[in-house]
């Protein structure tokens, strides 16, 4: 159950399935990175102006699900106006500014943001803007992340599944269990609202 917090601004109320601490694993791959599956802290929280504060820290991991180095961090600000449609402002820690905006769908929590514009620092590698998918499916927040670069057209290069922090134990066995054949995301969102399961066509 979503309970909406009493000093929440009215504004955001449809977004309020994201508030809160989550963590997870998912599986990072494009071209010139390393593969690798990877842990993720994200929090969304809110001081009762009109957005919502984000920021999110992810980490390789091992074959056991330990952590053996930082991967990307970032933080922004959302947004969202009485037509559901959604604005993001987000830095990350390669030298990248972002401007997203996309939309709430209708009667489901799912949120589609593409990039409007791009800023990079000199130290920053190659990058010209992305897409973003999340859902919110039976409890957990789920993303699924596209990328382009000069060299590399618009594809999925990060997906996760992440479950609010009480449960640790669920956290714990879902990063050791994570399996090595993930698709592109894509799956994640399946349309009857279901996880992806490698034992499910």
């Amino acid at each position: 159950m979503i309970e909406i917090p009493s000093d929440l601004h009215r504004d955001l109320v449809p977004l309020v399935f994201l508030l809160g601490k989550w963590e997870g694993a998912g599986v990072a791959d494009f071209p010139g990175s390393e593969k690798c599956n990877f842990g993720q802290e994200v929090t969304f929280t809110h001081d009762g102006r009109d957005f919502l504060e984000y920021t999110s820290h992810s980490w390789v991991l091992d074959a056991e699900g330990n952590k053996v180095r930082p991967l990307e961090t970032e933080s922004g600000y959302w947004r969202i106006d009485k037509n559901r449609q959604v604005e993001v402002v987000m830095i990350r820690d390669q030298g990248i500014v972002e401007v997203w905006y996309g939309e709430l769908a209708d009667k489901k929590p799912q949120i589609d943001i593409v990039t409007d514009a791009v800023a990079r620092t000199a130290a920053s590698g190659p990058y010209s803007g992305g897409k973003r998918l999340y859902g919110y499916v039976k409890g957990d927040l789920m993303w699924v992340g596209e990328k382009a670069t000069p060299e590399v057209p618009l594809r999925p290069y990060m997906s996760a599944q992440l479950k609010k922090t009480a449960d640790v134990a669920a956290l714990e066995e879902w990063a050791r269990n994570l399996p090595d054949d993930l698709p592109d995301g894509v799956s994640f969102f399946r349309q009857d609202g279901t996880p992806y399961n490698p034992e499910q066509p």
